[in-house]
């Protein structure tokens, strides 16, 4: 943690971390010394004319008005169409589709894997934007391919006034600090903490920006999903009691006591730890696809699995995945895409980290068993498949 990191400017990830991650932005030259995208324009527009790929196309000055949004699937007419400038195309997760995208979410290591969302590629000829904006959620901003100038203001609350009538919220009004108004070449990063308002305008052709971006759900989507999964633990036998009930001056009225007796029950069925986390477990690695995730046709065995890897293969994750694990008094959990299982604490550590699943497992516990689970429901792959 200590270790000054070329990926942070010379900080290391401690110094990062207590000074910038979510407090304030910061600019890296070279964070990725010679960077060469691993993904070109043209690819990137034919993942997006593919079904289930999720894309965005902005136009500044569309044909139906200014800020024009449309969604993908797109064709090559759409591409044909279009101008030479002020335009943008967004695919988002690209990591799930392109390993060689995927590899970078290794550099960010020092930030758990489960906060992470995924990798989305912008692409803009020259004036290509999507105007000045607020992300909820910390992100990297590398630049790819060309230059990109990004200028950054202030803190903005959820207040802010936005412009009516268009698709996209983009702010009524942008302030800049004149001391963050960067143009970044390739290899350049810039980080920017949530509610950090921020304008990226293309400079050059063939313009790309890879954002790393950074789970962050909201209060109501925690409070809403926690209450689902304890609703479906507790027993229809627990339930509203009032054996201290005394008459009241009104029939009608609801008295302070049956108020504190609700909340004396939702503290009660709610502050369980070891529930919250079996709960936060399966909501933070959950696929962000779920289609992505193809079972098997056939059940994967277990001596299948430990024949394959004494013969040299190597199991990959399949692009998309999400794996963590949980420690506590009661044992170790290995989370999923969403599902939970008992699990060696050792093998839980080696799946959810990017070491090589490989012969080497078999040294665990009931290591082929969990595999060709992983297997057949599709979060583990063999050697090809997230290629075909």
């Amino acid at each position: 943690m200590s270790t000054p990191l070329t990926l942070l400017g010379g900080l290391s990830a401690e110094q990062f971390l207590a000074d910038y991650w979510q407090k304030r932005p910061l600019l890296i030259r070279g964070a990725f010394p010679d960077f060469e995208s691993p993904l070109s324009p043209d690819e990137l527009a034919g993942l997006a004319c593919e079904e289930n790929v999720e894309a965005r196309l902005v136009e500044e000055h569309g044909s139906k008005g200014p800020w024009q949004l449309s969604h993908g699937p797109f064709d090559d007419d759409t591409f044909s169409r279009l101008g030479d400038r002020d335009w943008t195309l967004l695919v988002q997760a690209v990591d799930h589709y392109v390993p060689d995208v995927a590899e970078l979410l290794e550099h960010f290591d020092f930030i758990p894997s489960w906060r992470l969302d995924d990798i989305m590629v912008s692409y803009a000829p020259p004036g290509g934007n999507v105007g000045p904006h607020v992300d909820n959620y910390d992100v990297f901003l590398l630049q790819a391919s060309g230059q990109r100038r990004w200028q950054v203001g202030g803190l903005i609350d959820e207040d802010a006034p936005i412009i009516s009538g268009i698709d996209l919220r983009i702010l009524e009004s942008f302030e800049v600090d004149a001391e963050q108004d960067w143009v970044l070449e390739p290899g350049d990063m810039l980080y920017l903490p949530p509610r950090i308002a921020h304008h990226g305008v293309s400079q050059s052709d063939d313009c790309m920006t890879f954002s790393v971006g950074f789970r962050a759900p909201s209060a109501d989507e925690i409070v809403t999903s926690f209450a689902d999964y304890m609703g479906e633990q507790l027993s229809e036998t627990l339930r509203y009691n009032d054996a201290d009930l005394k008459s009241g001056d009104h029939a009608g009225k609801l008295e302070a006591a049956a108020i504190e007796r609700v909340r004396a029950l939702l503290l009660k069925t709610l502050d369980d730890r070891a529930q919250l986390a079996q709960w936060f477990g399966r909501y933070m690695t959950q696929a962000k696809y779920p289609d992505q995730l193809v079972e098997a046709e056939e059940p994967v065995h277990a001596d299948e699995v430990e024949a394959a890897l004494k013969d040299g293969i190597v199991l990959e994750r399949t692009l998309g995945s999400r794996f963590a694990f949980h420690e506590d008094e009661h044992g170790v959990t290995l989370f999923v895409d969403g599902d939970g299982v008992s699990c060696e604490a050792r093998l839980a550590r080696h799946l959810a980290s990017t070491a090589p699943i490989d012969e080497s497992v078999l040294r665990f516990l009931d290591a082929s068993v969990l595999l060709a689970a992983l297997l057949t429901r599709g979060s583990l792959s063999w050697p090809g498949d997230d290629e075909e």
